[in-house]
């Protein structure tokens, strides 16, 4: 069953919300021991542990994660010493190999966002795009393991025109491995997420447990950029309005025209190369518009006359102030536009760290 709406209820509605309080509190559980007896994951796709750290903030100790991007592993790695991370192609990584780090039937979740661009209403949408096949991966892992539970995560798209083929084949497989399956349309920012994301999201519960799969109900109203962004750290260097000169033609013309910009207008609103810029001035009162890995040098500041900074953007992806990304700014838009925000898999994570407990 797919529903495109929450229901918003138990939220919560304080207005005087301390969002960098509400973080570096998930960072200090992230950072806590995990019991002996907490709920073990695997993560497939991990990118930088933008689940991983949700799931950690839950209490669940990560047994294993994938990830094949050199960065993205890099990133992961330093927010995740203690991970066994596998850095390499999932589909180099054999069976045997599998069940050497993790017996079947022992895993409580295994989790996984295949590479979603195919499926993506901001790309060309190919259906035979190779990496709309890269979720038979994590249906040979579910297979191989067998977990309790899973949670696969997508984007909208794979539901819309004829991609809707390829999701229908996909839910058909999970339940084929031996799973009461559950798919639903959720949208992070009623999830402590200042950002409308929108994102497909599978729960499956192995078949001989008995219970249903069913998703989290919403736990807050959504939260505005202004109230995300207050008390963030700036940048040692300060916006230097000399940087202008050494824009090129292309960068400077976009962002005279952001100059002019009012909060949540777009460049392409009055420049006429329509298709050519997508740069916009941010709105302070709503939550953040979906930020994309090529979101760097076009999401402007939504009263000041700037780009808004690394820490800023990931602020709005609901990652703490203390998580590292390493290396040049334009990686953090990139890590950010293509992680699961880790507030939203921490509820995800509560979750079904209940649902465990009625299997035990």
């Amino acid at each position: 069953m797919m529903s495109k709406q929450l229901n918003v209820q138990n939220v919560n509605t304080n207005l005087f919300l301390d969002y960098k309080k509400m973080l570096d509190e998930a960072w200090d559980k992230h950072l806590q021991p995990k019991d002996k007896k907490a709920p073990t994951i695997v993560s497939l796709f991990a990118g930088c542990g933008g689940s991983s750290l949700g799931y950690s903030i839950a209490g669940f100790k990560e047994l294993l994660a994938v990830e094949w991007d050199n960065h993205a592993a890099k990133t992961f790695k330093l927010n995740f010493p203690e991970v066994n991370l596998y850095h390499g192609d999932i589909c180099t990584f054999s069976d045997e190999n599998i069940t050497n780090i993790i017996k079947p039937y022992e895993l409580d979740i295994l989790d996984g966002s295949p590479p979603c661009q195919g499926f993506s209403t901001s790309g060309k949408r190919v259906m035979s795009d190779s990496r709309n096949q890269l979720f038979r991966e994590f249906i040979r892992f579910l297979r191989i393991l067998k977990p309790k539970t899973f949670v696969m995560e997508n984007v909208s798209g794979m539901i819309k025109g004829k991609m809707k083929i390829i999701f229908g084949y996909i839910l058909k497989s999970l339940r084929e491995s031996g799973y009461n399956v559950s798919a639903r349309l959720m949208n992070t920012q009623y999830f402590n997420v200042p950002q409308k994301r929108q994102r497909m999201i599978f729960i499956g519960i192995r078949n001989d447990l008995n219970m249903k799969a069913v998703h989290p109900s919403a736990v807050s109203l959504p939260i505005s950029v202004e109230v995300a962004l207050k008390n963030c750290p700036q940048p040692k260097e300060k916006w230097d309005p000399e940087k202008i000169k050494s824009f090129t033609k292309k960068q400077k013309e976009v962002f005279d025209v952001l100059v002019k910009c009012k909060p949540g207008q777009k460049v392409s609103q009055f420049h006429p190369k329509k298709n050519y810029f997508s740069s916009f001035r941010i709105e302070k009162d709503t939550p953040a518009r979906t930020i994309i890995k090529t979101s760097h040098d076009r999401i402007f500041h939504f009263f000041e006359n700037r780009y808004l900074t690394t820490q800023e953007v990931k602020r709005l992806g609901s990652f703490p102030d203390q998580f590292i990304i390493p290396d040049r700014p334009q990686l953090t838009f990139e890590r950010v536009g293509n992680s699961v925000p880790p507030l939203f898999m921490a509820e995800v994570g509560k979750h079904l760290k209940e649902i465990l407990k009625r299997i035990e």
